[in-house]
């Protein structure tokens, strides 16, 4: 039913003006527009909606993540830019923060936005 149309993902912060430095600044999406509600971003076609929530308290679990073609490369230049990999101690992660799936197929790494919500990005 949903299969054809176009997907918007949510994500939320109290601060406009910070979450717009980072998704545009630090990462590199297409800034979009701005209204009283929320930041939007294009992030390769799917659009991301940066939403204004006073008082927000961060999932402790991932809610975006990206698939990188090649994540040692990709978690370089996160690192480059400022960002930190989060280190988790019930995950074996490499020195980087990379923690590799049991089966070998997946590669993820973890990071926060300024506002604490969890990020990731994997190779497949």
């Amino acid at each position: 039913m949903l299969g054809t149309s176009p997907l918007v993902a949510f994500v939320f912060t109290p601060d406009a003006e910070r979450a717009k430095k980072f998704y545009g600044g630090t990462l590199g999406l297409k800034y979009v527009s701005q209204d009283p509600f929320a930041v939007v971003f294009d992030g390769h076609g799917t659009t991301l909606r940066v939403t204004i929530l006073p008082g927000h308290k961060p999932s402790e679990h991932a809610v975006l993540g990206w698939e990188v073609a090649d994540i040692v490369a990709s978690a370089m230049e996160l690192k480059n830019v400022g960002v930190t990999l989060e280190r988790y101690p019930f995950l074996e992660q490499d020195e980087l923060g990379i923690w590799t799936a049991p089966d070998r197929m997946a590669k993820v790494a973890f990071f926060k936005d300024p506002d604490g919500n969890v990020l990731s990005i994997a190779q497949h």
